[in-house]
């Protein structure tokens, strides 16, 4: 089970809890479960506060919605564990991700992305007058991750699209698009929440690892240039068993609830700090994926090509949801 299944189980089960009388008829049950990776400290692998959401309509405590939903995931295949914590948060234990399977996710969610990238005059607000830059760009992109969630369906603006009122670029910062150019600004714009003033410096402009909007679109075209040099030498990719990047793997795992999580917050922040999480792992990864030496192509390396390469497709299709582009060279 992958952590997206992890949010579609947790609706099955609230629908079949009502539907067999364990939670009361008029439960509400949620089109959408969020699920989030567990913070430091925190009880499993990743929690809900789903029972919360249920325990109104249902008149009951959230902690006995908690014990009724917790009883049906532990028996569910994929589940290794379900833990109640607190007032009613359901905590789950999964294990650790296959390779084939988060490479197969990242496929079939890159469509999605393209298709919303193609599209793209139809996720941009028709009325903008009024706003000023910072407001629109994050309103364009929180309207992206709606409708990359299916939240939207013709790019209509919901009602406060931000999520919560947006932070103006400070006058002092002048023309940001004309010294850092467009995507660098956006970054900078989209990395801390729209109620925060955003902060530029000319660390945005650096090439280096200290700026991690550059790590980010190093890290996809590292990946890009790994499949090229990887044809030079004869061999392409070919998703199989990854035993030496648990990290990388689960953040690949963990990336369409960080997507859920950022349409659901309206908080394109969260799609930022993930993004820098995952270009830190490939490129930690990179060293590995190539043969060294003397060395001929295995099916390892064809297996970490394909992770390589999905990484870089999952990174490609975050920045487009933030609006920037993803060079293939840097």
């Amino acid at each position: 089970m992958t952590p997206a299944d992890l949010s579609r189980c947790v609706v099955r089960a609230v629908r079949c809890a009502v539907a067999d009388g364990e939670l009361a008829a008029g439960a509400a049950v949620p089109e959408r479960v969020v699920v989030e990776r567990t913070r430091p400290g925190g009880v499993g692998d990743y929690a809900t506060p789903v029972a919360f959401q249920v325990a109104k309509a249902a008149r009951c405590a959230p902690r006995d919605v908690a014990d009724v939903l917790a009883r049906r995931l532990g028996a569910e295949p994929g589940i290794e564990r379900v833990e109640v914590t607190g007032a009613g948060f359901l905590n789950f234990v999964l294990p650790a991700p296959s390779a084939a399977a988060v490479i197969t996710d990242v496929i079939v969610r890159d469509i999605a992305i393209r298709d919303v990238r193609g599209g793209a005059a139809h996720v941009v607000p028709a009325d903008e007058s009024g706003l000023g830059l910072r407001e629109r760009v994050v309103r364009r992109s929180v309207l992206r991750l709606l409708c990359v969630q299916g939240g939207v369906a013709d790019g209509t603006l919901l009602d406060s699209p931000a999520g919560a009122p947006v932070a103006p670029v400070a006058k002092r910062d002048g023309d940001i698009v004309a010294r850092y150019g467009a995507d660098a600004a956006c970054w900078a714009m989209l990395a801390v929440p729209a109620r925060e003033t955003p902060s530029f410096s000319d660390a945005l402009l650096h090439q280096g690892e200290a700026n991690e909007f550059f790590r980010v679109r190093y890290a996809h075209a590292r990946s890009r240039a790994l499949v090229r040099n990887a044809h030079q030498l004869g061999f392409h990719q070919e998703p199989g068993d990854v035993d030496d990047a648990p990290a990388l793997l689960r953040l690949l795992a963990d990336h369409p609830l960080v997507l859920e999580a950022a349409a659901h917050h309206r908080a394109p922040e969260r799609l930022v700090r993930s993004l820098v999480e995952l270009a830190d792992a490939l490129l930690d990864f990179q060293y590995r994926v190539l043969p060294q030496g003397d060395e001929k192509p295995s099916a390892a390396h064809r297996a970490r090509l394909a992770l390589a390469e999905a990484a870089g497709t999952v990174l490609a299709g975050g920045l487009a949801l933030l609006g920037m582009d993803a060079p293939e060279r840097l």
